[in-house]
């Protein structure tokens, strides 16, 4: 088996707030003109990244119940130094949007932080340290 990961699918409550928050990280969401439960974004890496709303994935999930406690998946935004991090950070608590992790400098050689989405899932901002860069 050697299937490629292409997509990556986010459940979300309320599809104009999250395409609203994903904006503001330069993400365009297209909704699909046959449902507004679903939308899409190209990226230009090849990676396709979808939003779809509970009331359209319960179908084909089952008994879905929103997860509980820390998000378990994380997109992760790469900024091009820490000050873009720290700005990138502020933009998003000061627009409403839950801060979980404040910018700090991790040992493993960049400035991190982490924002939630408005359904709860972790999104990290991050970039190199000043020497760090590689």
């Amino acid at each position: 088996m050697n299937p490629t990961l292409n997509t990556i699918d986010i459940v979300v409550s309320d599809m104009e707030a999250s395409i609203a928050f994903y904006a503001r990280l330069g993400l365009h969401f297209k909704l699909d003109p046959h449902t507004p439960d679903h939308a899409s974004c190209d990226l230009p890496n090849g990676l396709h990244l979808m939003l779809d709303t509970e009331s359209f994935r319960t179908p084909f999930l089952g008994e879905w119940t929103p997860p509980v406690g820390g998000p378990r998946t994380l997109l992760c935004f790469e900024f091009d130094s820490p000050a873009g991090v720290d700005a990138g950070y502020a933009e998003l608590v000061e627009a409403g949007y839950r801060g979980l992790v404040a910018p700090f400098d991790a040992f493993w050689g960049m400035r991190y932080a982490t924002v939630l989405d408005p359904d709860g899932n972790g999104v990290d901002l991050y970039a190199s340290l000043p020497g760090q860069e590689g």
